[in-house]
């Protein structure tokens, strides 16, 4: 018994350190786009002062297998954004999961314009909200970046739950979460608000 329970712990202990290896490569990404002068959302004055996001500890539980339906035949819409642009998505599925032991449904999404470039063709949009914005998170809410999924599940990390671009600089024309993607739980997991 002692042995069968040796094994476990390490199993887990090197799932966990593979996992934390990969989000923190994903964390290092996002600083070193952060820190390209060409690329970086940040204002002159915080670029110059920026030493890294802050993020939450990283956390396995918030990574999640979804059981995802599509929904082909839904019509597209217009998704608010934090200025007068009206980009244009479909919904292009439907998430069910259970977090932290409640039942989530979540609508993922597809933009309209990115999907006729390659690069972005298998590109699929989950913005949220949750009970942690405008406390440790952004207030706006946050983004992950998905793909289209090969069967009937999809991988959901809020470990790579990232600031929308307008959480730094107002220039920005960031895409609101709608209602329907409002989470009523703490999500403390990804990118933390910024402090300027």
């Amino acid at each position: 018994m002692k042995f069968l329970l040796l094994i476990v712990t390490f199993l887990f202990a090197s799932f966990f350190q593979d996992y934390s290896t990969e989000i923190r490569s994903w964390q290092d990404e996002l600083n070193e786009s952060f820190r390209d002068k060409e690329a970086s959302p940040l204002e002159k004055k915080d670029l110059k002062k920026f030493k890294g996001l802050p993020f939450f500890d990283i956390d396995s539980s918030f990574c999640i297998v979804a059981s995802f339906q599509r929904t082909p035949n839904t019509l597209p819409f217009t998704m608010p954004t934090t200025t007068e642009r009206l980009p244009v998505y479909v919904q292009y599925g439907i998430a069910s999961f259970t977090l932290k032991g409640q039942n989530f449904t979540m609508p993922i999404f597809q933009n309209q314009s990115l999907v006729l470039t390659e690069e972005y063709e298998e590109y699929l949009f989950f913005p949220f909200t949750d009970l942690s914005n405008g406390f440790e998170s952004y207030g706006g809410g946050r983004y992950i970046d998905l793909c289209v999924p090969q069967s009937d599940k999809i991988k959901i990390d809020f470990n790579k739950a990232y600031n929308p671009y307008c959480a730094y600089n107002a220039k920005y024309s960031c895409p609101i979460p709608p209602q329907s993607n409002d989470m009523n739980i703490e999500i403390n997991a990804g990118v933390k608000a910024w402090k300027y």
